[in-house]
């Protein structure tokens, strides 16, 4: 089934002016940034009505992220993601190093869901020595979001769509936040994280290959995008419930990594700790750790739902049973 026609949110908050434009206009005629994403009410045009009208009953929000299309055997087993038309699908970041590898995923995947959600992961975002483009920081990410409408894939500079689930509507808020080195002992220093890091012999190719340009350093990049998300999420003032979407984990205490515990300087940031109370999170969905789990924090239900590197999934599941259900999830 599809979904019913989206909104950004409610009449209440819509501004005096009518865009009068479609869902997939919307997303392609927006620039990044656009004050107008969360003022404005985005109607979906006859086409997009007649396929959007129908009941919503037995719709689901789906979700994967750390597809690692860079390896050949989760290129070769993407295929094995099975069509579900009715539903939505998450692509929670980290899909792959380059535009050709989020391309791949969206050739594949597009023909098979309602619609795709992407945030990205520090992969998408490492300029390589090797790569096609040699945009950095936060002009990689501009060129990854013009990639994304050119598809009609919903990302984080886009309106948060309303969806329709089981008779209740829910906000979908795509964010991207990065990381700022604040999940660290409270004792170690920002300006020794690296250092303390580094002796237990835990580096982040990110430091090689990602960027913050234009911002001095990754630290201000992070506070830049939590302060813009910020702003967006407190503009509905909790009028739905969310399902809020982020590669990194929003809170410290879920970014355990047994194996590598200093890696968590590159997981998140403190800034996100009471996000899920504060923006009305029914669930949260990340990535990133490559260790697939559920958790609750007060009440709130936080997925991670990686595939991960071939090791780590090949030989015990096919890819396809490592697409998490998100809603209705009971």
């Amino acid at each position: 089934m599809a979904v019913s026609p989206v909104r950004l949110h409610s009449p209440a908050q819509a501004c005096d002016r009518d865009c009068g434009v479609g869902w997939s206009a919307a997303l392609n005629s927006f620039p990044l940034g656009h004050p107008d994403f969360d003022r404005c009410v985005v109607k979906p045009t006859l086409l997009e009505q007649t396929q959007l009208r129908r009941c919503s009953t037995d719709m689901k929000l789906l979700a994967i992220s750390d597809l690692h299309l860079g390896y050949e055997a989760n290129r070769n087993a993407l295929v094995e993601i099975e069509s579900r038309p009715g539903d939505w699908l998450i692509l929670a970041g980290d899909v792959g190093e380059t535009a050709a590898h989020l391309e791949m995923a969206f050739e594949i995947l597009k023909p098979r869901f309602a619609k795709l959600i992407w945030v990205p992961g520090n992969h998408e975002l490492w300029t390589l020595p090797s790569g096609k483009s040699s945009a950095r920081g936060k002009f990689k990410y501009e060129e990854l979001v013009r990639l994304c409408r050119s598809y009609g894939v919903v990302t984080p500079e886009d309106p948060y769509p309303v969806i329709e689930i089981n008779r209740r509507h829910v906000r979908i808020a795509p964010l991207f936040l990065l990381y700022d080195y604040s999940f660290r002992p409270r004792d170690v220093s920002v300006e020794r994280a690296l250092e303390w890091a580094g002796e237990a012999g835990v580096v982040c190719s990110d430091e090689m290959l990602l960027h913050p340009d234009p911002y001095t350093g990754i630290v201000e990049w992070c506070r830049a995008r939590c302060e813009w998300t910020e702003r967006r999420l407190q503009s509905f003032r909790n009028d739905l419930p969310t399902v809020l979407i982020n590669h990194f984990p929003l809170r410290e205490d879920l970014a355990t990594l047994p194996r590598i515990p200093r890696f968590s300087l590159w997981c998140g940031t403190r800034r996100t700790e009471d996000w899920h109370l504060r923006f009305n999170a029914i669930v949260v969905v990340s990535g990133h750790l490559h260790i697939r789990s559920t958790s609750y924090r007060d009440g709130v239900r936080f997925e991670e739902v990686s595939l991960g590197y071939p090791s780590q999934w090949t030989g015990s599941m096919t890819l396809d049973r490592c697409v998490r259900e998100i809603l209705p999830g009971d």
